[in-house]
């Protein structure tokens, strides 16, 4: 691999997965109404979408802007993450998400990839 490739996050992918979480918390919070006797269930389904939009809002620029960069021999992410291509254990997907596992057990997150099964085919590409 004579290239650099870089993973960016994708906007789609990331409203997708918060509108799955939003569902998720809405149910949630309603349940837990259910479960505890407050006659107004019906409002943990606002509540749940406001928390889940108010966040996805908040940290949108910052997790949009968070790319993986894989060269020859390794895969550097934003912060001080760098992994060695020969240091890692596994690949796997998990939603939008692409999930590195080294050897000695570290894991790292590639968020919101459009297709993350391409994402991983190209980092185990990489590695053998």
């Amino acid at each position: 691999m004579a290239d650099r490739v870089v993973f960016t996050p994708n906007k789609r992918a990331y409203i997708q997965t918060n509108l799955t979480l939003a569902a998720i918390a809405m149910a949630g919070a309603m349940i837990v109404l259910w479960l505890i006797g407050n006659p107004y269930v019906w409002t943990g389904a606002p509540a749940g979408l406001a928390a889940i939009g108010i966040r996805a809002w908040y940290l949108a620029s910052e997790e949009l802007s968070n790319a993986w960069e894989m060269s020859d021999s390794t895969l550097t992410g934003p912060g001080p993450r760098k992994v060695a291509l020969n240091q890692i254990e596994a690949v796997n997907t998990m939603g939008s998400f692409v999930q590195v596992v080294t050897k000695s057990g570290d894991k790292h997150l590639i968020k919101y990839q459009a297709d993350p099964a391409a994402t991983k085919a190209a980092i185990e590409r990489a590695m053998g």
